[in-house]
């Protein structure tokens, strides 16, 4: 992912892919493609929970908490 959109989310009611979709959804109408990929802060990661459909999602600490990065991924899956 070269470039994507930076979502902020602190809503404590709402689960993570909630979240994600709910951002991906202003992506795909602002940008008019689906993101399918998704970096957020490693703390709101749980490995054994739910994902979001489609959007795969990967800790990274260079996003800060409540932060979504969101895009499409480019390169080609190994």
């Amino acid at each position: 992912m070269r470039t994507g959109m930076l979502w902020f989310d602190n809503d404590p009611k709402t689960d993570l892919p909630t979240k994600v979709l709910r951002a991906a959804a202003y992506y795909q109408k602002k940008y008019g493609c689906s993101p399918n990929l998704c970096f957020v802060h490693p703390s709101m990661i749980k490995p054994e929970g739910p994902r979001a459909a489609g959007i795969e999602m990967r800790p990274s600490r260079q996003v800060l908490p409540n932060h979504l990065w969101l895009g499409v991924n480019d390169l080609p899956s190994s």
